[in-house]
């Protein structure tokens, strides 16, 4: 019989809300042994044939997946590969301007057909199974979802070089919030009043100065994330009772290389890339 959170509580865990697991109730303890696979042998109190027993039946609902939490980033990652798993390599590198390697050269890919595909200031290697940087060190899992779904998405279109917000786009309204929260504003806050700082981190970067083709902000620079794929940073600093503000823009042919969800997490990357360096 399965155990839900209620069930631990009641039937296994002594109610006592004593603290020894290292969690403040005993409702709380149960929640993470039933939805994060916390041991239940944690708790103290509980009698070995019924710890034993109790082991057992979460086991079997584990594996069952029941009641688990989800790992949502994983999720996306095979969702993104199950994508590109039926795709043939040197179709995917000729469409998104990459190289199509035999893995016969020595490397951390040595014995397996990958894509060399250029990526910021260097390049990624890609198989069907991972992606990884140049010295074989493996993505994180939300940089390698973008990159499968920007190798699955069958775009073709070169970038013309007009670059639009997020909200100039279809369907995107739902993201517009989230990309301010997670990107914009996180880079406004970190370098307000740090022009300098900015401008150091988007070339660290390989970001190229572009504030020749705008007026109003105070620094613009375009990163070619891919070799399809464009992303320029508009940043206004803070100035006589103006909060900062950074707003991204992408190439209008961006969605023909990957979806919403996929500009998102690697809009997330950059910020993350540019926040870090200013640290």
């Amino acid at each position: 019989m399965a155990l839900s959170v209620v069930d631990l509580y009641a039937k296994i865990l002594p109610k006592t809300n004593c603290k020894d697991c290292g969690y403040p109730t005993c409702i709380a303890f149960a929640g993470m042994v039933v939805s994060e696979k916390l041991p239940l042998k944690n708790c103290p109190h509980i009698a070995p044939d019924v710890l034993e027993k109790a082991q057992a039946e979460l086991d079997e609902q584990y594996a069952q997946g029941k009641w688990l939490k989800k790992d949502m980033a994983a999720e996306a990652l095979s969702l993104a590969k199950e994508r590109t798993a039926s795709l043939d390599l040197g179709a995917m590198a000729g469409r998104t301007g990459g190289i199509l390697e035999d893995g016969k050269s020595p490397g951390p890919f040595s014995g397996t057909p990958h894509i060399r595909l250029p990526y910021f200031t260097g390049s990624l290697l890609v198989s069907k199974d991972r992606v990884a940087d140049e010295l074989g060190k493996d993505l994180s899992r939300n940089e390698q979802t973008f990159v499968y779904i920007h190798l699955a998405s069958g775009g073709t279109s070169s970038p013309t070089g007009r670059m639009k917000s997020l909200k100039e786009f279809p369907n995107t309204v739902s993201k517009i919030v989230s990309m301010q929260d997670v990107v914009e504003t996180p880079i406004s806050q970190r370098f307000a009043g740090r022009l300098r700082a900015l401008k150091t981190a988007c070339e660290t970067n390989g970001g190229t100065d572009v504030g020749n083709r705008y007026d109003s902000p105070d620094l613009a620079y375009q990163f070619r994330v891919f070799p399809k794929i464009y992303i320029t940073l508009l940043f206004w600093d803070e100035n006589e009772g103006f909060e900062p503000d950074a707003k991204l823009m992408f190439d209008e042919t961006v969605m023909d290389h990957m979806d919403i969800e996929a500009v998102m997490f690697m809009s997330e990357h950059l910020a993350g890339l540019l926040t870090r360096e200013a640290e």
